[in-house]
């Protein structure tokens, strides 16, 4: 999904907790079409799984139960490596499959980091069983023909005690679930497992930020109910869809980062470019270098990467694998950022993008892309200096000049 903005938005209110069925439950009561879901989980295991829904009551409120029936004979562990090849073999939209393991990955380094083993290596008994598939498959299929391009989450009540599990009694939350809380809020919420792991890994992995109900306009509510109904406090998770694109003027939102840092002092500084590239292209916000002293008063430098919480764990493991540091420390932030697009400038030889900064509606900033413009230059045997001071004339011709209102249908 791309970051909360424009588009379809869809906020999910977790503070009764979430378990995969339940938030599939809640999309197909939004207007998923339980037919279609069924025919992507089909695509994925072939008649192994059958999905129902009825409507119930759960503390006095309407909801919509998913339930999900395996085949009887299934008694499979897989790994995450397992799960992969069947989603890679499978007949998805590529956004489906896309987004099916990011979820899926991320329950996996979970898993691996508290119990201590590799990722592609750990068997989920949770994850591997066919009602998780049907409900990672079917929440993404779901978001995918609802129209559903970003998504945020309320604090997520994750319970208190303990709980049976197929490692033996477990405090709640469970290990894996606290795992992917890391930078998200949470509260306890009541007694019992309210946020299962599948639950938290959809919401940690397709949401890009933690946050109370959004500004946007809202055109439907989905319900979507858990197993038990609970009196006095009604088992169920919300999904409200809107649409965030025409709301000018709404103040900005701040959205949940990490900032990831280390101190190198012993890597060839001829190879800093290419890390950075790297840690840019596979997702992070921004990655930048500082030159420090360290000890005995050696150079070195700190590499501090702003990376999306979805995206921070492999994140991580990228800088293990580029540099030669051995431990990397972690901020939560918050970051604010303005609305932006692209517009592509004719100038003689080429064209040259600008990227234009506003904030409801009104252009703040409007600049050219160097690296368009240095291409133009060389083609023209010119100074690059002279490309840009006529994408700066082209931009003002064309009205990009702060100040100035954004035409409409480009913001």
């Amino acid at each position: 999904m791309t970051s909360a903005g424009a588009g379809r938005h869809a906020w999910v209110d977790a503070t009764a907790g979430v378990a995969g069925d339940m938030l599939l439950a809640a999309l197909v009561d939004a207007g998923a079409p339980l037919a279609t879901l069924q025919g992507a989980v089909d695509a994925v295991m072939p008649g192994s799984i059958r999905l129902a829904s009825t409507l119930v009551s759960r503390a006095g409120m309407r909801a919509t139960k998913v339930d999900v029936h395996p085949a009887p004979a299934e008694q499979v562990h897989r790994t995450w490596r397992d799960v992969q090849a069947l989603l890679e073999r499978a007949d998805l939209a590529g956004q489906v499959r896309e987004q099916a393991c990011l979820v899926f990955r991320r329950m996996a380094e979970a898993e691996a980091r508290v119990h201590g083993v590799a990722a592609d290596d750990v068997h989920f008994h949770e994850v591997g069983a066919l009602d998780s598939i049907a409900d990672v498959v079917g929440v993404c299929a779901a978001l995918d023909w609802l129209g559903v391009t970003s998504m945020s989450c309320s604090a997520v009540a994750l319970g208190s005690g303990r709980v049976a599990a197929s490692h033996g009694d477990l405090p709640v939350p469970v290990p894996a679930v606290l795992e992917m809380s890391a930078g998200w809020r949470v509260l306890s919420g009541g007694e019992g497992e309210l946020a299962t792991p599948t639950g938290m890994a959809l919401l940690t992995a397709l949401s890009q930020e933690s946050c109370d109900v959004p500004a946007m306009s809202v055109r439907t509510v989905g319900v979507g109910a858990g197993t038990t109904d609970v009196p006095g406090r009604p088992n169920v998770v919300r999904v409200v869809l809107g649409d965030r694109g025409d709301l000018p003027g709404q103040p900005d939102d701040p959205v949940l980062m990490s900032v990831l840092e280390t101190n190198v002092d012993d890597m060839d500084p001829r190879v800093w470019p290419t890390v950075l590239a790297s840690l840019l292209s596979a997702g992070a916000a921004d990655a930048w270098l500082v030159p420090i002293v360290m000890k005995k008063g050696r150079p070195a430098h700190t590499l501090a990467v702003l990376a999306p919480v979805s995206k921070r764990d492999a994140l991580r493991q990228l800088i293990f694998e580029l540099t030669s540091t051995i431990g990397v420390r972690e901020v939560a932030v918050s970051r604010i950022a303005l609305d932006r697009f692209w517009v592509a400038l004719p100038v003689a030889g080429g064209e040259v993008g600008l990227k234009v900064a506003h904030r409801g509606g009104e252009v703040l900033h409007a600049t050219p892309e160097f690296d368009d413009a240095a291409k133009v230059a060389a083609q023209r045997s010119v100074p690059v200096r002279r490309v840009l001071e006529e994408a700066v004339a082209a931009a003002e011709r064309e009205g990009f000049v702060p100040g100035r209102r954004v035409r409409a249908g480009l913001a």
